[in-house]
């Protein structure tokens, strides 16, 4: 399932316009620490939304920030923890279109 949308970022005080998609992965909770370290790693990823089985969001990761080693590692120990607690879950995942 693929949604594209467009946001709107201010830059040298102009408005430019950056396109952005979402995908969505389908992973069970033993897979979700590697993935999530696998798509952090993609420079075109922007946004990560974990949601459980009924589409419910139960963490959303801004990769931006997350890809700063200091600030990845309580992240990683809250989705281990997440992972222990569900069976499947989805990975919304929001990128740049380049």
């Amino acid at each position: 399932m693929i949604y594209l949308i467009h946001n709107y970022t201010l830059r040298n005080n102009t408005m430019a316009e950056e396109k952005t998609f979402k995908e969505e992965l389908k992973v069970s909770g033993e897979q979700l620490v590697e993935t999530v370290k696998k798509l952090i790693r993609e420079a075109n990823v922007r946004r990560l939304n974990i949601k459980n089985e009924r589409g419910d969001t139960i963490m959303e990761i801004p990769v931006t920030v997350a890809s700063v080693g200091a600030i990845l590692l309580p992240v990683l120990a809250a989705l281990g923890a997440l992972a222990a607690l569900v069976t499947d879950c989805r990975i919304e995942i929001e990128k740049i279109k380049k």
